[in-house]
């Protein structure tokens, strides 16, 4: 933000219209675009995504940095249309600002399946664009990035470029359409080179043209290509700027203890010892805990664990069976939050049932860097670092907590060392500006232990499934899937204090919209009480529902006696998802005999993106070991195919460590695990080898970073059936699998 603050203070900026062609149902209202939160005095840019100084060019990039490589990709985008080598971009995130809203942020929500491309369906996702700007959606999530900024970002590209081919050709005085862009400069037929630096102040001056035609795929050269990350240098090195790394004069080091009974008061404290510790230099009151100021953070740990409290008891159900049994008890007619699909009739199976139930446990994000935050309030101003996926809600938010107005903060959001969806929450702003604010004049680096950050989530819900289906003549004629679960969107707007009215979509999220053509197909959404905060988790509802999907599809077709994997495909009619099976068949050599190993199959349709996974497992007197992993996904187009497979890759290792290990269990109303320890991911040696296959449909651009999780638990759930003849119905697997 200070490079941002001197460069808009030089008013040497290009921009690109917000909106690439509009929208025909919109309003004035929703058509004006926002203001440009870093233009200069005199500037007319619309959306600022490119900043020029006589240093180069930066793109300004509006989505959160935590390890997606979405920087670079977005960068490419607009580096693309404007003619810049990769080795001359630079790209900074943009600040809070309603300019920089999520477009493509709530077409999850609408109810039509991704397959469903009717004039009615792309009405309704487009239209989702008008609250989405009216909310400012300033957030990194739901796989939305690329999707949200594959047109605007390139027009801002290409606006820069037309501006400056201008700009040069007043200056030389010939006709634009004589010349042409190459390595960051504009080139006259006399081969005369001007650097975009040099003409950035009279494009800048000047009304901005209209969007020009976007280059044709075929004309691409940095799209579409693997390209070198551009945070893998700083990253490497140890140079690239987390929250925890901002340093200023006198900084003070803290940490947090809240109740462990999660949003329970604190009846009282005493602090003596904590006090009378080397370093520890006071202790604030935040309501449902402390903070411990010190002189190192690790000081400040110490002195937290010094400290006596008088904690209330939790307001939910104490122990993880309470839980479970409140989550049994809302599978009833008047719990239905929805019914999103409902065709045939369910009621009337023929031939061969199957009645089961299945259960996931609740999920912690545990993000390799645990919630910091640096802030400093000094003369009613507040400055905050902090990694976040909403920066907009965040600043809001520690406004709020600082007692000033949202103006007088500046947020930077600095790099995050993974989200998951955990940095889409306010918590880690909300006490730094808290503890700020009682020390005016004092910047404060707030660091959570990873003990703290496990224990109050927000967690992924605990969740039930019970699944009614048949068979006849190999096929299946009824599918019953009924989910009950506590609403994210519930808790999560009651944190927001942004009222969540109908249904919540996440408790079906990757179950009703599945392509399968099932002549009786019901799916139920059921809503179980509020017990602790939920949040959203990487691939959200679809997590844990294509685990439920993918296990009944799997056991019916053994039931039936098909092949997993051809039953499948005798039910997909959708031309993209069947691809992606007869991909990863194709990969992993399905059908070969492996003797004393075996293959499972999963295909969920997440976020738009056709995935479908095998895993092969071994038995060995070690225990079972995962030896082999294949993933197939369908993007629709595919800009960065090595990032794209680094995504998919690590989607599919969050799933198996999950699916293996991972559970957040409750006692006496307090969170059980504590560290890495006792909620392990996979181990180096642990992962098995994973090779992964981009199709392209050519359909619209899809985002990547979920839809790798949703299918890893269900494939490595059937191919450990497969291997031992054990039906998995509940997760964690190693509560009922030896691995090794």
């Amino acid at each position: 933000m200070g490079r941002l603050r001197t460069i808009a203070r030089r008013t040497f900026l290009i921009g690109s219209a917000a909106l690439v062609g509009g929208v025909a149902f919109g309003t004035y209202a929703y058509r004006k675009p926002h203001a440009n939160p870093i233009a200069g005095a005199g500037i007319g840019a619309l959306t600022p995504y490119v900043l020029i100084d006589p240093q180069g060019v930066t793109i300004i990039a509006p989505r959160a940095e935590m390890g997606q490589g979405i920087h670079s990709t977005l960068a490419a985008l607009v580096a693309e249309e404007l003619d810049l080598p990769w080795d001359q971009v630079r790209v900074l995130h943009g600040p809070p600002a309603a300019a920089y809203y999520n477009a493509a942020m709530l077409e999850e929500g609408v109810p039509f399946a991704p397959t469903d491309e009717s004039w009615l369906a792309e009405t309704a996702r487009g239209a989702m664009a008008i609250p989405a700007k009216f909310l400012a959606l300033q957030i990194t999530g739901g796989s939305t990035s690329t999707p949200d900024a594959y047109e605007k970002m390139r027009a801002a590209g290409a606006v820069a470029r037309a501006a400056l081919v201008q700009a040069a050709a007043r200056r030389l005085g010939l006709d634009a359409a004589t010349l042409t862009t190459e390595g960051g400069a504009v080139i006259a037929p006399d081969g005369t080179r001007i650097p975009y630096t040099e003409l950035a102040v009279e494009a800048a001056a000047s009304d901005l043209p209209a969007v020009p035609p976007l280059k044709a795929r075929e004309d691409w050269t940095l799209l579409g290509t693997s390209l070198p990350r551009l945070d893998m240098v700083e990253k490497s090195t140890g140079t690239a700027q987390f929250a925890g790394d901002i340093r200023l004069p006198g900084m003070r080091f803290a940490t947090v203890r809240m109740n462990p009974a999660i949003g329970a008061a604190m009846n009282g404290f005493d602090a003596t010892a904590a006090l009378a510790m080397p370093g520890v230099e006071q202790v604030i009151n935040l309501g449902r805990g402390v903070a411990v100021v010190a002189n190192t953070t690790w000081a400040a740990m110490q002195g937290a664990d010094a400290i006596r409290f008088d904690w209330a008891d939790a307001s939910y159900p104490a122990t993880s069976a309470e839980m479970r049994a409140q989550i049994a008890a809302a599978f009833s007619s008047d719990t239905v939050d929805a019914t999103p699909r409902n065709d045939g009739d369910v009621t009337q199976p023929r031939g061969q049932t199957l009645q089961a139930e299945y259960h996931v446990p609740p999920l912690a994000h545990a993000t390799m860097e645990p919630q910091q935050a640096t802030a400093l309030l000094q003369d009613g101003r507040l400055e905050i670092w902090v990694g976040t996926q909403a920066p907009g809600f965040a600043r809001k938010a520690a406004a709020k907590a600082a007692g000033i107005a949202e103006e007088n903060v500046t947020l930077h959001t600095t790099l995050m060392g993974g989200g998951f969806g955990r940095r889409t929450e306010l918590d880690a702003s909300i006490y730094a500006a808290q503890v700020a604010a009682a020390m005016p004049g004092t910047p404060v680096l707030v660091t959570w232990s990873r003990e703290e950050d496990m224990v109050q989530g927000p967690f992924r819900p605990m969740a039930s499934a019970r699944i009614a289906g048949s068979v006849a003549e190999g096929q299946i004629e009824t599918f019953d899937l009924a989910i009950a679960a506590p609403s994210i969107m519930e808790t999560f707007g009651e944190r927001f204090g942004v009222p969540m009215a109908g249904p919540d979509s996440t408790l079906s999220q990757g179950a009703w919209e599945q392509p399968y053509s099932f002549a009786n197909y019901r799916v139920t959404a059921h809503r179980a009480p509020r017990t602790v905060p939920l949040g959203f988790w990487r691939s959200v509802g679809a997590s844990h529902n294509g685990f439920f999907h993918e296990g009944a599809v799997d056991e019916l077709a053994h039931l039936a006696g098909v092949d997993p994997l051809a039953f499948r495909l005798q039910h997909i009619t959708h031309a993209p998802s069947r691809q992606v099976l007869e991909a990863v068949a194709e990969m992993s050599g399905w059908g070969t005999p492996r003797p004393n190993r075996a293959l499972g199959v999963a295909f969920v349709l997440s976020f738009g993106v056709p995935t479908a996974e095998v895993i092969e497992v071994e038995d060995t007197p070690q225990g079972i070991r995962l030896t082999g992993a294949w993933a197939a996904v369908d993007v629709g187009t595919a800009l960065d195919p090595r990032n794209i497979q680094a995504q998919v890759s690590g989607a599919m290792v969050f799933g198996l460590s999950a699916a293996i290990n991972g559970q957040i269990t409750f006692a006496g109303g307090h969170v059980e695990q504590r560290n890495y320890w006792d909620y392990e991911p996979l181990r180096l040696h642990q992962c098995p080898e994973i090779q992964v296959r981009i199709l392209e449909s050519g359909s619209k651009i899809r985002g990547i970073g979920e839809p790798g999780t949703p299918p890893a638990a269900p494939a490595l759930a059937n191919a450990l059936f497969a291997l031992t003849g054990t039906r998995a119905r509940e997760l964690p697997l190693a509560n009922s699998f030896r691995f090794a």
